[in-house]
């Protein structure tokens, strides 16, 4: 079978690449977020986590979820670049809001932000399920470790887990390494094997399960392990970006200033990990890190200089792109080793990962005109053979038969 081949010239390479229209292209933070409340005091109560969005240039739009003037758009546009979702009890939204609005908001490429609790509502449960998360079915299951949980002076029944299974991302938590565990207490749930966009951020350690603590096991759990996820995200196709943490605790101003020891560590830290983490992990969501674009898209065949409308299978070319990545106050280049371009015929056709040298483009790859093959081809001489044989044994057979004829 003919293949395309590639000479492939990039100039700046992503590895997890969002090119949203949703940004400006001078200043990609500066966007307004609607923040949805079970209970206003949870402004104060969670304040710290709020204040790092507002010192990094968000407008946020504080609304009891249950307001009835509250709603995501008006005249077909939308009011808000971002939600978030500090409502885990709300059983129905007020104003034009509810699970199918705000499935729609993420599926116009719109970012998401849900932390629930075990008193999570099936509206809040739908829509973490639209977004590839599963959470326990038992309402008052929460994640129990006796082995990762976090030293208290009260013995408890080992709910408040201190983690440390952090996703491996400089991208999603940054550079600067976190040193101490996360304290979470809430639900743990289970990623949708069939959705290959979403994953986990923060893990729960083998030891651990999901179960109600105020209740003696009957049946062994249905959420046990490292499959249980405390906080995922995804990376939807439209450029959507989604967060979803079982605790809504884990952003309190109270799990921020506390210190931790995990069970099993003699290191006590002075400060929990989950502002770095939370807050790093804000800057992915909201496109402060990862956000890319992408300029000066060129191609043409090795010793041209112009594109042309269609290539042809075996054709060899050359491919460039310009990627950059906003890093807070600049575009600055991308640089990533494992890019890869595909052509298309009916299914992925040429697979080529790309050079360092640092759009979506379609163009037409044909095959050969019925003119432009070989005129003999090496693999078909037994078809050619077969096809004379026959030929010669016809007119050996007439000639038998016209001998035989004249005889007569």
């Amino acid at each position: 079978m003919a293949r395309l081949s590639l000479i492939v010239l990039i100039t700046i390479i992503p590895l997890i690449s969002t090119l949203c229209s949703s940004f400006s292209p001078e200043n990609p933070t500066d966007r307004r977020i609607l923040v949805l409340l079970d209970d206003l005091a949870l402004q104060s109560s969670h304040s710290l986590y709020f204040s790092s969005l507002q010192s990094r240039g968000y407008a946020l739009d504080f609304k009891l979820a249950d307001d009835s003037k509250i709603g995501l758009q008006r005249y077909g546009q939308y009011l808000y670049d971002g939600l978030i979702l500090f409502c885990p009890s709300i059983d129905r939204f007020g104003g034009s809001i509810d699970s199918a609005a705000i499935v729609d908001f993420v599926d116009s490429g719109h970012d998401l932000i849900i932390a629930v609790d075990n008193s999570a509502s099936e509206r809040i449960r739908e829509i973490a399920t639209e977004c590839g998360v599963d959470f326990d079915d038992d309402q008052a299951a929460m994640v129990i470790d006796h082995t990762s949980y976090a030293v208290s002076d009260t013995e408890g029944d080992h709910t408040l887990i201190a983690s440390d299974d952090f996703v491996q991302s400089e991208v999603l938590l940054g550079s600067t390494k976190i040193e101490a565990p996360v304290l979470f207490q809430g639900m743990g749930h289970s990623l949708n094997p069939a959705n290959s966009l979403v994953l986990k951020a923060l893990s729960a350690s083998s030891s651990a399960y999901s179960a109600n603590p105020k209740t003696k096991l009957s049946n062994p759990p249905s959420l046990t392990g490292s499959a249980i996820s405390l906080v995922s995200v995804v990376q939807a196709r439209n450029n959507a970006r989604v967060l979803i943490a079982g605790s809504l605790s884990m952003f309190s101003n109270r799990f921020f200033r506390s210190g931790v020891q995990k069970a099993g560590s003699s290191i006590k830290h002075a400060k929990s990990g989950n502002e770095q983490f939370l807050t790093e992990l804000s800057k992915w969501v909201f496109h402060e890190r990862g956000h890319l674009k992408a300029v000066n898209v060129r191609h043409h065949k090795v010793g041209e200089t112009d594109e042309p409308a269609m290539y042809r299978i075996n054709d060899d070319l050359e491919y460039a792109v310009e990627i950059y990545e906003w890093s807070g106050k600049s575009w600055e280049p991308y640089v990533a080793n494992d890019v890869q371009v595909q052509f298309y015929m009916m299914s992925p056709y040429v697979l080529k990962t790309l050079s360092t040298d640092q759009k979506v483009q379609q163009i037409p790859v044909r095959p050969f005109r019925h003119n432009e093959y070989e005129r003999f081809l090496t693999a078909a001489f037994p078809y050619y053979g077969a096809s004379f044989s026959m030929v010669t044994s016809i007119f050996l057979w007439w000639i038998h038969s016209m001998i035989l004829h004249c005889s007569m």
